[in-house]
Protein backbone atom coordinates (compact mmCIF):
# COMPACT_ATOMS: atom_id res chain seq x y z
CA UNK A 1 0.00 0.00 0.00
CA UNK A 2 1.38 3.52 -1.06
CA UNK A 3 0.32 6.61 0.70
CA UNK A 4 0.24 9.95 -1.32
CA UNK A 5 0.66 13.44 0.73
CA UNK A 6 0.97 16.84 -1.92
CA UNK A 7 1.09 20.26 -0.51
CA UNK A 8 2.57 23.37 -1.85
CA UNK A 9 -0.48 23.78 -3.84
CA UNK A 10 -1.02 28.02 -3.10
CA UNK A 11 -2.94 31.53 -4.38
CA UNK A 12 -0.47 32.60 -7.20
CA UNK A 13 -0.85 35.76 -9.63
CA UNK A 14 0.38 34.73 -13.30
CA UNK A 15 4.14 34.66 -13.60
CA UNK A 16 4.89 33.74 -10.29
CA UNK A 17 6.37 30.55 -9.52
CA UNK A 18 5.62 27.66 -7.34
CA UNK A 19 6.77 23.91 -5.90
CA UNK A 20 4.24 21.97 -5.45
CA UNK A 21 5.70 18.32 -3.37
CA UNK A 22 4.43 14.76 -2.76
CA UNK A 23 5.52 12.32 -0.05
CA UNK A 24 5.08 8.42 -0.87
CA UNK A 25 5.27 6.39 2.08
CA UNK A 26 5.19 2.52 0.95
CA UNK A 27 7.99 0.01 -0.40
CA UNK A 28 10.19 1.94 -3.27
CA UNK A 29 9.40 -1.50 -5.67
CA UNK A 30 5.47 -0.30 -5.43
CA UNK A 31 5.67 3.30 -5.19
CA UNK A 32 7.44 3.31 -9.41
CA UNK A 33 7.19 6.30 -11.28
CA UNK A 34 5.14 9.10 -10.28
CA UNK A 35 3.54 11.37 -11.82
CA UNK A 36 1.34 14.60 -11.66
CA UNK A 37 -2.38 15.18 -12.99
CA UNK A 38 -4.69 18.33 -12.47
CA UNK A 39 -8.35 18.71 -12.91
CA UNK A 40 -9.48 22.46 -13.50
CA UNK A 41 -12.85 23.01 -12.78
CA UNK A 42 -15.82 21.93 -15.07
CA UNK A 43 -12.46 19.40 -16.84
CA UNK A 44 -11.57 16.12 -16.77
CA UNK A 45 -8.13 15.11 -15.19
CA UNK A 46 -5.68 15.87 -17.45
CA UNK A 47 -1.56 14.91 -17.42
CA UNK A 48 1.00 17.07 -16.37
CA UNK A 49 4.33 15.35 -15.76
CA UNK A 50 5.90 12.29 -14.51
CA UNK A 51 9.02 10.89 -13.68
CA UNK A 52 10.52 7.16 -13.62
CA UNK A 53 11.58 5.40 -10.96
CA UNK A 54 15.15 6.43 -10.99
CA UNK A 55 14.04 9.75 -11.65
CA UNK A 56 16.55 10.18 -14.79
CA UNK A 57 13.66 10.15 -17.10
CA UNK A 58 10.50 12.48 -17.35
CA UNK A 59 7.57 13.34 -19.73
CA UNK A 60 5.82 16.32 -19.65
CA UNK A 61 2.46 17.44 -21.25
CA UNK A 62 2.70 20.37 -23.68
CA UNK A 63 1.43 22.74 -22.28
CA UNK A 64 4.12 22.81 -19.68
CA UNK A 65 7.03 23.09 -22.21
CA UNK A 66 9.87 25.35 -20.64
CA UNK A 67 8.15 26.06 -17.69
CA UNK A 68 8.46 23.39 -15.25
CA UNK A 69 11.04 20.86 -13.58
CA UNK A 70 9.94 17.81 -12.24
CA UNK A 71 12.31 15.77 -9.74
CA UNK A 72 12.26 13.05 -7.15
CA UNK A 73 14.31 12.68 -3.61
CA UNK A 74 14.49 8.61 -3.54
CA UNK A 75 16.60 8.76 -0.33
CA UNK A 76 15.45 7.55 3.17
CA UNK A 77 12.08 5.91 3.80
CA UNK A 78 10.37 7.46 1.94
CA UNK A 79 9.99 9.13 -1.83
CA UNK A 80 9.74 12.85 -2.22
CA UNK A 81 8.45 13.94 -6.24
CA UNK A 82 8.37 17.80 -6.61
CA UNK A 83 7.04 19.45 -9.60
CA UNK A 84 8.45 23.19 -9.67
CA UNK A 85 6.27 25.24 -12.55
CA UNK A 86 7.42 28.64 -13.25
CA UNK A 87 5.59 31.11 -15.14
CA UNK A 88 2.43 30.45 -14.10
CA UNK A 89 -0.66 30.99 -16.11
CA UNK A 90 -4.22 31.43 -14.63
CA UNK A 91 -5.53 28.21 -17.00
CA UNK A 92 -3.01 26.02 -14.69
CA UNK A 93 -5.66 26.84 -11.60
CA UNK A 94 -6.54 23.80 -10.64
CA UNK A 95 -6.44 20.88 -8.16
CA UNK A 96 -3.23 18.84 -8.84
CA UNK A 97 -2.68 15.29 -8.17
CA UNK A 98 0.41 12.82 -6.99
CA UNK A 99 -0.05 9.27 -8.94
CA UNK A 100 2.44 6.51 -8.43
CA UNK A 101 2.73 2.74 -9.00
CA UNK A 102 3.25 3.12 -12.68
CA UNK A 103 5.83 1.07 -14.35
CA UNK A 104 7.09 3.49 -16.43
CA UNK A 105 6.72 7.51 -17.08
CA UNK A 106 3.10 7.33 -18.59
CA UNK A 107 0.56 9.83 -19.01
CA UNK A 108 -2.21 7.29 -19.00
CA UNK A 109 -4.18 7.96 -15.34
CA UNK A 110 -5.09 4.52 -15.28
CA UNK A 111 -1.62 3.29 -15.32
CA UNK A 112 -0.75 5.06 -11.86
CA UNK A 113 -2.44 2.50 -8.64
CA UNK A 114 -2.14 4.95 -6.09
CA UNK A 115 -3.19 8.86 -6.15
CA UNK A 116 -3.39 11.78 -3.40
CA UNK A 117 -5.88 13.79 -2.53
CA UNK A 118 -4.66 16.66 -4.11
CA UNK A 119 -3.46 20.12 -3.92
CA UNK A 120 -5.15 23.13 -4.84
CA UNK A 121 -3.39 25.62 -7.37
CA UNK A 122 -5.08 29.06 -7.87
CA UNK A 123 -3.65 31.71 -10.26
CA UNK A 124 -5.01 35.14 -10.73
CA UNK A 125 -4.33 37.38 -13.43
Amino acid sequence: QVHLVESGGDLAQAGDSLTLSCVASGRSFDIGAMGWFREAPGKEREFVESISTSGFNTYYADFLKGRSTISRDNAGAENTMYLKMNNLRPEDTALYYCAAGAGGITAQATSYKNWGQGTRVTVST
